[in-house]
């Protein structure tokens, strides 16, 4: 049987994960991290693309922001449209020079692995945590399999970085937490495109026909999306249907949407997940494990690191202070973010998403809404603060 011997376990080598473990390093505390899925399978799932102001300060902070500052796409603002009126949120001039970049989950995810491996320190892919036992004592295990072989993993802390649908939350006992769901009545069909993009800051787009966002990859990739019904299926989308919608629903005066070879097309169910306990014992929860968010806003990654920022101060805060007080606040402390993310992520996916009949009630709110972003700075500054992401110490209580 194989049998390791750590401080912090963690359970999944995502962004959070990784952060999680390249951080705690600089502290000298260590850790070991499995993963059930192959290396070349991480490294290649495409994700988010937007990399939020707090999270490049970590990846600075890390040394680990070379290829991001070299290859990231940094955005000074985004565009919002309704029924083909649109107006530009400036985030530097609203929030004191703070901006977002744009640079793929995955290529996170190949600096983080490569940084750790660099090192010498211990990634086991393809390696299936079982079950986490004790983890109401001072000795918790992680039991795993990987190539046909048992293994056990001994440490002071489990952290299950481990997605949805991974070990740490279902290992939570059932009735230490309120769980919080909705799902919405439409989902976005994504393509990717071998073509340069048509603007230079993402584009927000109500219109009649539905949801439309212009995003980007890089200077020769352009993403985008359009609302689509649950029950809609990707055969049913031609790239020439695709490019009409697009083109209707992203019109605005004086812009010209370009066309390219679409190489990648999926469907994205917009939905929002949340438990109200990241933390039982010695097991803790990051990112997706404990919460999910729709992808209108880009929070997702950025909202995963951030509990990693709360779980280093904490381990930092036991291990070389002998406290448990950022322990016990861990819960307490993440919420406050999670539940900020999750009210401007419901916002910005019921402003411009199609809810009712064109010229309904709904609309008109919406269109409300929509008016009073063009005339208030107050309310453009409120969007531009969500948007790059609130500093840590605005949720200090």
């Amino acid at each position: 049987m194989i049998q390791f011997h750590t401080q912090v376990a963690i359970i999944g080598a995502g962004p959070a994960g990784l952060v999680l473990a390249n951080w705690l390093k600089k502290y000298e505390i260590s850790s070991v991290i499995i993963e059930l899925r192959s290396r070349e399978y991480v490294e290649g799932r495409v994700r988010a693309g937007l990399v939020e102001q707090n999270t490049k300060d970590i990846l600075r902070e890390l040394g680990l922001d070379d290829r991001l500052n070299k290859e990231g796409i940094v955005h000074d603002g985004v565009y919002l449209s309704f029924d083909e009126e649109r107006i530009h949120i400036p985030f530097g001039e609203l929030t004191g020079g703070r901006t977002i970049s744009i640079y793929g989950q995955q290529e996170i995810t190949k600096d983080l692995t490569d940084a750790w491996l660099a090192d010498g320190e211990t990634l086991h892919f393809e390696t299936k945590a079982t079950k986490i036992v004790d983890f109401d004592t001072n000795s918790p295990k992680i039991h795993f399999e990987k190539d046909g072989e048992e293994g056990i993993i001994n440490c002071d802390f489990v952290a299950a970085c481990d997605g949805f649908h991974g070990i740490g939350r279902k290992t939570l006992p059932k009735k230490s937490f309120e769980s919080y769901n909705i799902t919405y009545p439409f989902s976005w069909l994504g393509i990717l495109a071998n073509v340069a993009p048509s603007t230079d800051e993402l584009i927000y787009a109500y219109h009649q026909n539905g949801f439309a966002l212009h995003s980007l990859r890089s200077e020769t990739v352009s993403r985008l999306y359009v609302q689509v019904d649950n029950e809609e299926s990707v055969t049913n989308w031609s790239d020439d249907r695709i490019w009409n919608e697009l083109t209707t629903r992203l019109a605005a005066p004086g812009f010209d949407l370009k066309e390219g070879p679409i190489f990648e097309k999926s469907i994205t169910p917009m939905r929002s997940h949340m438990i109200d306990t990241l933390r039982s014992g010695r097991l803790v929860l990051a990112g997706d494990a404990a919460h999910i968010v729709p992808p209108t806003g880009g929070k997702g990654m950025n909202l995963a690191i951030a509990d990693v920022k709360h779980l280093v101060d904490a381990f930092v805060d036991f291990y070389k202070n002998n406290s448990e007080v950022k322990l016990d606040n861990y819960t307490q402390t993440a919420l406050q973010r999670i539940w900020r993310a999750q009210d401007f992520s419901n916002f910005m996916t019921k402003l411009f998403h199609k809810q009712d009949t064109h010229g309904s009630f709904t609309y008109r709110l919406q269109k409300a809404k929509f008016d009073y972003i063009k005339a208030s700075t107050a309310y453009k500054t409120t969007i531009a603060e969500n948007y790059v992401g609130l500093p840590f110490e605005s949720f200090i209580n």
